[in-house]
């Protein structure tokens, strides 16, 4: 039941395509188009955080590491054709210059990397307008997936929630070796007094 009206609402949100948002939707999952953004993201980080900027730049790494490597073991794991590969939607899936990407797609690792990142950097940058755009542009990423053919919003959304407890668990472990860290700093420095 649940996969039936998954496909359905792919077919329906995958239809509605043209030229323009074809090349947007194309250029939202290219992930060497992410990388100034990230970059910019890291600079802000470094200004804010100073000291705390090679160990925060750790965690990122690792939530990066983590978003991508679960969700490849969930797409091995689960194989579910993805919506350009599945028989039963042959002919019917917009696809951009037959472009596919693998077997399986559940989970997105787009749409958990896209929000992974956003949360981690929406929760160390804590600003309303910042928040209000990552959330945007990692919502887009995600919905590029299914406008391009390439997922179902059932893998889309198994890919966000995925991103969303991974960003909070690293943030989470992060705010507890900060604390870790302040306590052992605060210690030292009494020492010496």
């Amino acid at each position: 039941m649940l996969e039936h009206l998954d496909k359905q609402l792919f077919l329906f949100l995958n239809s509605a395509n043209s030229p323009f948002w074809d090349s947007v939707m194309h250029f939202l999952s290219r992930i060497i188009v992410w990388i100034p953004l990230y970059l910019l993201i890291l600079i802000y980080l470094g200004f804010r955080y100073k000291k705390k900027f090679l160990v925060i730049v750790l965690f990122i790494a690792v939530a990066i590491t983590l978003s991508d490597q679960i969700s490849v073991i969930f797409k091995n794991s689960v194989m579910r054709l993805r919506p350009c590969h599945d028989p039963s939607l042959q002919g019917l899936v917009h696809l951009l210059n037959g472009e596919c990407g693998g077997i399986y797609g559940f989970v997105s690792s787009h749409a958990a990397n896209a929000f992974n990142a956003a949360l981690l950097s929406l929760l160390l940058i804590r600003r309303t307008w910042y928040s209000i755009f990552i959330l945007f542009w990692a919502s887009a990423v995600s919905y590029s997936r299914i406008y391009l053919g390439v997922h179902y919003p059932g893998d889309v959304l198994a890919g966000i929630i995925l991103g969303v407890l991974i960003g909070s668990m690293i943030f989470i472990l992060y705010q507890l070796t900060d604390k870790y860290y302040l306590q052992k700093v605060r210690y030292f420095k009494q020492e010496k007094e």
